[in-house]
C-alpha cells in the first residue's frame, strides 16, 4: 500500500508565516482560530486522511462503482463507513455558515484539510468536494427559503450535491446547450436532458442528492444569454423520486472511486436558482469554487506521489554514488544519492512548498473577499482571487500530474506496476488537468479577461507587490540570492504582459498562442514568490536563534535556492515562446495536418 503523512507543520508554517492567521482573528470566523484550535484541527484533519480516507485508495480504484438495474450506484467497499465517519466528525461544514449548521471557521482552515483528504484518496474527497460547491452556489443565489431547506442538510453531510453542466454535444460552449426547462402551475420547472460527466452524480452515501442543472428555459434567448439554473432533488419532499437518474457509470481512466454519471432527466422536477437567463453567473459561484478545489488537487497528487518517491529513494539500492560509496557497508547505494533522482525529488518538494502557500494565500483572499467590512480591501481580495484562480487550477493540476509521472520514474518499473500505487496517482492526476474548464481554456481566461480585470489594476497590483518585496529585501546578502531570482522572473512577466497588450488586440490569435507560455510563466512568477517569502520568514527565524525547528527551517532555505536556481529561469524561455507570436503556430492549414 502506498503511505501518506499530512504535511501539517508545513502548513502550520505557512499559516502563521505567509497566510499571517494571527493577525485577522478580528474578522467573522477567525476568533475561533486560536493556534491551539487550528493545531488541533489540523492534526486530527491528518490522522482521519491518513487512517480512514487513505486505506480506500487503492482498493477503491480497483474496486471502482457499480451501476444496478435500476440505476442505484454503489460505492467501493468501506466508502459507506468511511463518510458516515467524515460526516459525524462534521468535516463538511468546517467553514460553512454557522447559521444553518456550519462551524463557520475560516474557508483557508477547510482548504487545508481538504488538501489532506485529497491527498489520501482523491476519488473519496470528490464527494464532499462536489457538495461545498453546491452550497456555495445555493447561498450566494438561493431565496431565503432556498437556503432553509437545503442548506442545513447539505452541510451536515446528509444530502450531497453536484453541478451539471456538459451534455454529449455541448463542453466548454455551453450556450449550445440542449437542456429543456418547462414551467409548471405551481412555480417549479419541467426539466428534461441529458448530461454527461456529473462526478458524484449518483451513489449510496447519502439520502439525497442536490443536482444543480443548466438548462434552458422554453422561449430563452439562443446562446448563453438563454441559460437558468435549476435545483433539482433526487427525492422530493414527499419521498418520492424524482425524474432524474444515473444512465450509465463512465468507464474512465482513473478516480475509479467516484461515480462519473450520464444523468437523464425526464420531467423532473426542479426551481429556479437565481434570476432567468442568469444561469451563468449562478453556476460560476460554484465552477470557481471547483476550480479552486482542483487546483488543491494537483498540490494533493503532487504531495503523495512526492512522500512515495522520497520513501523509496531512501530504501532502493541501484549504483554508486557518482562521488564514491556512499554507503560502503552495502552492496549499492540508495538511488536518493543520485543528482537526478534528486532532480525530481526537489522538483516536486518545491513545486508543493510553494503551491500550498499560494493555496492558502488565496484562500484567505477569498476569506477576507467574503467578510471584510472594507470595502476596498474586500474588492483588493476578490481582484488578487479572480487573477490567480485560472493560474492555481492550471498550473498546479499541470504540475501535479508532472510530479505522478516523476513519482513513477522514481520507481523505475515498479512505477508501472499497479501494486505500487504510483501509476494510479498518474491516472488520477490526468483528470484534474481537464474537468472543470481545461487547462488550455484556464489560459485563454486568465489572457483574454482575467488581465484586462478593472482596465489592468489586479495585475497592476500584482506587479507592485512582488516588485516591493524584491526590492525591501534586495540589499540583505541573505536574501539576495532568492529577491534576484525572483526579479528577473517578475521582469519576464512584464515583458511578456506588455508584448500580449502590444501584440493581442491587433491578432486575437497571438493571445490565444501565448495564453499557455503566459500562465505558466505567471505561475512560475507567484510560486517563487511564495517560496522567497518562505525563504525571508525562515531565514528571520533562524536569526533569532531561538528556533526549536532549525532542521526544518534550512530545509525551507534550500528548497526555495533550487525554485530559484532551477525552476524560475524557465521564464525566459515562456517570454521567448510568446514574443514569437502566433505565425508558425497557425501556418498550416486544417487540411494539411
Amino acid at each position: 500500500m502506498t503511505l501518506y503523512k499530512a504535511p501539517i507543520a508545513d502548513t502550520m508554517f505557512v499559516l502563521r508565516e505567509i497566510v499571517g492567521l494571527d493577525a485577522h482573528n478580528n474578522r467573522p470566523g477567525f476568533e475561533d482560530a486560536t493556534p491551539d484550535t487550528v493545531a488541533a484541527i489540523l492534526d486530527e484533519a491528518g490522522r482521519f486522511a491518513e487512517e480512514v480516507f487513505h486505506p480506500l485508495n487503492q482498493s477503491g480504484d480497483r474496486q471502482g462503482c457499480t451501476r444496478a438495474a435500476d440505476g442505484s450506484v454503489t460505492t467501493p467497499s468501506g466508502f459507506r463507513e468511511a463518510y458516515r465517519q467524515f460526516r459525524e466528525a462534521g468535516w463538511g461544514g468546517l467553514s460553512a455558515d454557522a447559521a444553518y449548521g456550519g462551524q463557520g471557521l475560516p474557508h483557508v482552515l477547510a482548504a487545508a484539510v481538504n488538501e489532506y483528504l485529497s491527498s489520501a484518496n482523491m476519488a473519496f474527497a470528490m464527494y464532499p468536494g462536489l457538495t461545498r460547491g453546491a452550497i456555495a452556489a445555493i447561498e450566494a443565489h438561493g431565496t431565503p427559503e432556498q437556503k432553509a431547506a437545503y442548506l442545513p442538510d447539505m452541510i451536515d453531510g446528509r444530502w450531497t450535491g453536484t453541478m451539471n453542466l456538459t451534455e454529449p454535444h455541448c463542453g466548454t460552449d455551453l450556450g449550445l446547450l440542449r437542456t429543456r426547462a418547462i414551467p409548471r402551475d405551481d412555480g417549479s420547472f419541467a426539466i428534461t436532458g441529458q448530461k454527461i460527466f456529473i462526478s458524484a452524480g449518483e451513489h449510496d452515501l447519502s439520502d439525497n442528492i442536490i443536482h444543480l442543472v443548466l438548462a434552458r428555459i422554453d422561449g430563452a434567448p439562443e446562446g448563453v444569454k438563454g441559460i437558468s439554473l435549476f435545483i433539482v432533488p433526487k427525492v422530493l419532499d414527499d419521498g418520492t423520486r424524482n425524474g432524474v437518474s444515473c444512465g450509465a457509470i463512465e468507464e474512465k481512466m482513473g478516480i475509479h472511486g467516484n461515480a462519473t454519471c450520464v444523468m437523464n432527466y425526464d420531467d423532473a422536477k426542479g426551481w429556479l436558482l437565481g434570476e432567468a437567463h442568469k444561469g451563468l453567473r449562478a453556476m460560476f459561484t460554484m465552477m470557481n469554487e471547483a476550480r479552486l478545489g482542483v487546483g488543491v488537487q494537483g498540490l494533493a497528487i503532487g504531495e503523495i506521489a512526492y512522500q512515495n518517491a522520497v520513501d523509496y529513494a531512501r530504501q532502493r539500492l541501484q549504483g554508486r554514488s557518482l562521488a564514491g560509496k556512499a554507503e560502503p557497508g552495502k552492496p549499492a547505494d540508495p538511488i536518493i544519492v543520485h543528482p537526478d533522482i534528486r532532480r525530481m525529488l526537489m522538483t516536486m518538494r518545491a513545486i508543493n512548498e510553494a503551491g500550498r502557500a499560494l493555496v492558502l494565500h488565496s484562500a484567505l483572499k477569498g476569506d477576507i473577499a467574503h467578510s471584510s467590512t472594507d470595502v476596498a480591501e474586500a474588492a483588493e481580495a476578490d481582484e488578487w482571487l479572480s487573477l490567480v484562480t485560472p493560474v492555481i487550477k492550471g498550473v498546479l493540476t499541470d504540475k501535479g500530474f508532472e510530479s505522478a509521472v516523476m513519482a513513477q520514474q522514481v520507481f523505475g518499473g515498479h512505477g508501472y506496476i499497479a501494486e505500487w500505487g504510483m501509476e494510479q496517482f498518474v491516472r488520477d492526476a490526468r483528470i484534474a488537468q481537464i474537468y472543470e474548464g481545461a487547462n488550455g481554456i484556464q489560459a485563454l481566461d486568465l489572457v483574454g479577461r482575467k488581465l484586462a480585470l478593472n482596465g489592468g489594476k489586479a495585475i497592476m497590483s500584482f506587479f507592485g507587490e512582488v516588485g516591493r518585496f524584491c526590492e525591501e529585501n534586495r540589499a540583505d546578502p541573505a536574501m539576495a540570492r532568492y529577491t534576484k531570482g525572483l526579479k528577473k522572473g517578475l521582469n519576464d512577466l512584464q515583458q511578456a504582459t506588455g508584448w500580449l497588450m502590444q501584440n493581442g488586440p491587433a491578432r486575437p490569435d497571438n493571445g490565444g498562442a501565448a495564453a499557455t507560455d503566459y500562465m505558466h510563466l505567471f505561475g512560475l512568477v507567484a510560486l517563487g514568490y511564495m517560496s522567497a517569502r518562505m525563504a525571508l520568514a525562515a531565514h528571520r527565524r533562524l536569526a533569532a536563534q531561538d528556533a526549536e525547528d532549525a532542521a526544518f527551517l534550512k530545509g525551507k532555505l534550500a528548497t526555495a535556492a533550487f525554485f530559484m536556481d532551477r525552476l524560475m529561469p524557465e521564464t525566459a524561455a515562456h517570454l521567448a515562446r510568446i514574443a514569437s507570436g502566433a505565425d508558425s503556430l497557425m501556418a498550416l492549414g486544417a487540411d494539411e495536418f
